[in-house]
């Protein structure tokens, strides 16, 4: 057995040895519910973190794309993934309800990857866009749906978003492990379509159970879905067939990713004159609490500007520029780089939810802004031990392995400071009337994250070859990596002391929620 499957297997039993224990643990205090959105939205966590693994590399090694293109490509397509939430999670709200969206999006991501495991260079792009659409309808209600379980001041729900969010890690460790390893080493169309084969797995499962969920969820305006659209057929079956038009939208946005950037800038833009506009129509109190919610919003964005270069630069540098060998056995790149991340946050979140009720106990527990805060010291931290990682293997442009798994394991700790808060957060912050396009607008920062960082990576990008024509070495590719760690760090530090001096400000507008 290869080292490479001796990880995989060893963590996927810890990973069933975590979800037992958390199981046995909870399942007389969490809702019932929580388990079976759990399941599900682990898969489709290993989907997201299996292309993760994948798409990058794939564009670069076998349809031959220029590191630049590549990352502004890989950046689009992430962006699309975490914008159509916003639109998904209207459409819950206001027609379809959250079981028929998570439904439909199960159905769209399963097509999708079952479209890129077919052997041809051509179905790369028409598989993305599936991905796309699927995952708009999917993502955002799935979280917003485990809401309904908590009453409003339910003290049980940070502690169930937290082994939510576990969930999803598991789904990340599994989908990166397994399909960056059958990706890189044995076949890319395989890689992509075993995250299908789970993501029908996790689809049966929650149709299986839908009688577990009380009645909740259900179609929101049952009456409009019933009428005639303008194009003869009902409202429901319009909205399905023009979310599958959009999936050739959503193609063209990938390659024309300057476009991409335009409707980046108008949505946003939009979306926050629509909050602001919501906002003024509440009282004192819901009103701040929403100007909370956006601030803390757009801080998220620049942090996944950064962390998400996971999957574009890093990916690269760690298949170029870190030492993957272990005795006589070199590691999938893409499973190390892309695993470790989720594995961390698996172990970790035990410990957290730890820390998080010692200091709770003893009113030493900071405030969510300045969790904010802490999550980008530590980013910054993880870059830092990526420069200094990378300068120890200056002379021979290889990073030691330890290094590197230090610097995720430090990025990691901010991601816990700031990601399954954010989840929590929007949920109590928002009116009940618009928390689906507030959990939407959480992703939609996200997706400004994402495009931000295909830009970032595009400025580390490694050129095709020398001036005289000679193939660009470890040696000359490392240093730039290095450079554009550092700056990353640096920007890391600066935004860590603008949060935590107007942490003072937002807790304010927080009236307590916490």
């Amino acid at each position: 057995m290869s080292l490479d499957v001796m990880v995989i297997l060893i963590g996927s039993i810890f990973c069933g040895l975590m979800i037992l224990f958390t199981y046995l643990t909870n399942r007389d205090i969490q809702p019932k519910q929580l388990f079976l959105l759990f399941f599900t939205e682990m898969w489709e966590r290993f989907s997201f973190y299996g292309m993760r693994a994948l798409l990058i590399l794939y564009m670069t090694n076998v349809l031959l794309y220029k590191d630049k293109d590549s990352n502004l490509m890989y950046g689009a397509y992430n962006a699309l993934v975490y914008i159509t939430p916003l639109f998904g999670g209207i459409l819950a709200d206001r027609i379809l309800g959250f079981k028929k969206s998570i439904i439909f999006g199960g159905v769209m991501m399963a097509i999708g990857h079952l479209v890129l495991a077919i052997p041809m260079n051509q179905t790369f792009f028409l598989g993305l866009g599936f991905l796309i659409v699927g995952n708009g309808f999917f993502k955002p209600n799935i979280s917003s749906f485990l809401g309904k379980f908590y009453e409003e001041n339910d003290k049980r729900r940070d502690a169930g978003y937290a082994i939510f969010y576990m969930g999803i890690n598991v789904g990340g460790f599994l989908g990166s492990a397994i399909c960056g390893y059958l990706g890189q080493k044995i076949s890319w169309h395989l890689g992509f379509g075993i995250a299908g084969v789970f993501m029908i797995i996790g689809l049966i499962t929650f149709l299986l159970n839908r009688d577990k969920l009380e009645g909740k969820g259900g179609v929101s305006d049952a009456t409009f879905l019933s009428k005639k659209s303008l194009i003869g057929i009902d409202w429901e079956k319009t909205i399905y067939l023009g979310s599958v038009l959009f999936v050739f939208v959503a193609i063209l946005m990938i390659v024309f990713n300057d476009i991409t950037q335009i409707f980046f800038a108008i949505i946003g833009l939009i979306t926050i004159v629509y909050i602001l506009f919501v906002a003024s129509k509440e009282e004192i109190k819901p009103k701040q609490m929403l100007w909370a919610a956006l601030v803390m919003i757009i801080f998220s964005s620049l942090f996944w500007a950064f962390y998400e270069q996971a999957g574009g630069a890093l990916n690269l540098m760690a298949e170029r520029n870190v030492d993957m060998k272990v005795g006589s056995t070199e590691l999938s790149s893409a499973m190390v780089n892309n695993s470790i991340n989720p594995f961390y946050i698996i172990f970790l979140t035990p410990l957290f939810a730890f820390m998080w009720n010692w200091l709770d106990k003893r009113n030493l527990k900071p405030n969510d802004p300045l969790k904010f805060g802490f999550a980008f010291v530590f980013l910054a931290i993880g870059y830092y031990a990526f420069v200094y990682g990378g300068n120890k293997g200056i002379d021979t442009g290889y990073m030691p392995l330890l290094y590197f798994l230090l610097g995720y394991f430090f990025i990691t700790v901010g991601e816990l400071f700031l990601s399954p808060i954010g989840l929590s957060m929007i949920t109590k912050l928002s009116p009940p009337k618009i928390i689906g396009f507030m959990m939407g607008t959480w992703f939609l920062a996200s997706a400004f994250g994402h495009e931000l960082a295909g830009w970032i990576g595009s400025k580390m990008a490694i050129p095709e070859a020398n001036p005289d024509g000679s193939v660009f070495t470890a040696i000359q590719s490392l240093p730039i990596y290095l450079a554009g760690c550092n700056q990353i760090a640096l920007v890391s530090v600066i935004a860590a002391v603008f949060i935590m001096i107007s942490s003072l400000i937002v807790k304010k507008w927080m009236h307590g929620v916490n």
